[in-house]
């Protein structure tokens, strides 16, 4: 069996791995510190596997995993790997030039994808995989908080921290696993579900993906994986998962805000603290009224995914409905990190064009009539230069920008001197938007710092490290800074006198 094969098109119903996780098997991430391999790590650990990992950046999750006996290293040079280590789990941003990688094969030890460990332990339970450009973190959520509420005790592996269910991963009893399925590298391939979900299907990953055709057709082929007896649950909004939906033989459920689809939700305007109201329908009959305590009509959407899903289970509506009025999101998904002086931080995950216009449309929804801040870090110099023009055109609603530099990611030369944050800088320009650019991220803190007044919403976005700005800015705001720090590192033709 040759473990280092990916899926082809022309084989995705074949399964090329198998593994059963065994209690004292030594397992190595190379990667650790990702949304998905933290979370898989995690489950490994519950599974009485002794895990270690590296990553060259630190962050929270990285703690959490020091806490439950996770040895990790910031070093990727090779050092940490050895002949009694069973296995290597890489993640999909891990490049063949990786040193680690290299000593890994060298040594013999056999090498495999974050997906298909995740794809193998699917197999033995039911699998739900929530699919889609957007949204995937927020559903996958919404699906396991209402599981856990219902008592089901799900395995889940989500994208991001839900603190109400305990963080990213759980290995549940019960019979269900619910998963995040990435398409980046086709790795969605890879999983076994029984239950699918595309949410919805756009332009990115231009890295991998030669074009729109070629990821439409990726989703298609992740339809056709469902078996007859499953279920595929999709937007019915979005032309490209109507596309990709017809090469299913499952049954299908549709979902969106229009009254021509299986699933439906009229919105009801919002109350004063912003939490969404809106009336669910199914098959034109009123199912009942629910309540967000989430902003934006894109996470009623994403509710209607879970409530589909979960309804299609078997979980009575009472409990869905519970679920999902107390349910506070995931972390950097529009997350209020502070509200301090009557200045308000939010930390949020977007990075593309959607991203970012749905979360400030959510922003002036839920604060009409305050100042809104947008501090955005590219992610990704490919995704940055494929989606220019469409990013360019992403802050309209935003009374001010402050744009950092771009975080690196799979990134190879050619694309790091193919366009810059200055680039993007001067195309957001163009559009009308108060923009200043801070080449130093660091400065950042201090312009918010010096300039933020009561009333003011701050909004850190990007999928890389800007959410140490939102942290750093709660713990600073209201000291006072030297006035000669004012400027300093920002870039503009005019200097002026501040962010807000």
């Amino acid at each position: 069996m040759d473990i280092s094969l990916a899926h082809t098109t022309s084989s995705v119903n074949n399964r090329f791995f198998n593994y059963k996780p065994l209690r004292g098997n030594r397992v190595y991430f190379i990667g650790i510190g990702g949304n998905g391999m933290s979370a898989l790590a995690r489950i490994l650990v519950s599974e009485g596997c002794i895990v270690a990992g590296s990553d060259i950046l630190l962050s929270p999750l990285i703690s959490s995993l020091e806490k439950i006996g996770v040895t990790v290293n910031s070093k990727q040079d090779g050092s940490m790997m050895s002949l009694e280590t069973d296995m290597v789990i890489v993640s999909a941003a891990i490049q063949e030039g990786n040193p680690e990688l290299k000593v890994a094969r060298q040594l013999g030890i056999k090498v495999v994808k974050y997906s298909q460990i995740l794809g193998s332990l699917m197999q033995e339970k039911r699998g739900i995989a929530i699919s889609g450009t957007h949204g995937k973190t927020t559903t996958s959520a919404m699906i396991s908080t209402i599981l856990k509420k219902a008592e089901l005790d799900p395995t889940y592996v989500i994208g991001g921290e839900v603190p109400d269910i305990g963080g990213n991963a759980h290995l549940g009893k019960g019979n269900l696993f619910v998963a995040e399925a990435c398409e980046y590298n086709s790795s969605f391939l890879d999983l076994v579900p029984s239950i699918g979900v595309i949410t919805n299907i756009e332009e990115d990953h231009l890295d991998y993906y030669g074009n729109l055709e070629e990821i439409v057709n990726a989703f298609g082929h992740f339809a056709n994986l469902i078996a007859k007896n499953g279920l595929l649950v999709v937007n019915d909004d979005d032309r490209n998962v109507a596309v990709a939906a017809k090469r299913s033989v499952c049954k299908r459920e549709t979902y969106s805000l229009r009254h021509t689809s299986h699933w439906y939700a009229k919105k009801i305007l919002p109350t004063t603290q912003g939490i969404n109201k809106f009336r669910v329908y199914n098959r034109g009959k009123i199912f009942g009224d629910f309540w967000l305590k989430i902003p934006g009509s894109h996470n009623i959407l994403n509710a209607l995914a879970a409530i589909a899903v979960c309804t299609s289970i078997g979980v009575d509506k009472e409990i869905i409905k519970t679920s999902l009025e107390s349910f506070k999101g995931a972390k950097r998904r529009f997350q209020i990190v502070a509200i301090k002086n009557n200045i308000t931080i939010i930390d949020d995950y977007a990075h593309h064009p959607t991203e970012i216009d749905v979360t400030l449309k959510a922003a002036r929804e839920l604060y009409p009539a305050r100042k809104i801040c947008c501090v955005y870090q590219p992610h990704q110099y490919s995704r940055t230069r494929h989606l220019l023009k469409k990013l360019s055109e992403s802050f309209y609603l935003a009374d001010k920008v402050a744009l950092a530099d771009i975080y690196e990611s799979r990134d190879n030369d050619f694309e790091k001197t193919s366009i810059s944050s200055l680039k993007l800088y001067e195309e957001i320009r163009k559009t009308g938007v108060d923009i200043q650019y801070y080449p130093q991220m660091e400065y950042i803190t201090d312009m918010l710092c010096l300039n933020a007044k009561p009333g003011d919403v701050i909004i850190t976005m990007g999928a890389g490290d800007i959410w140490k700005v939102a942290h750093e800015l709660a713990e600073r705001i209201g000291t006072t800074y030297s006035a000669e720090k004012k400027n300093q590192g920002a870039y503009c033709n005019t200097p002026l006198p501040g962010i807000l």
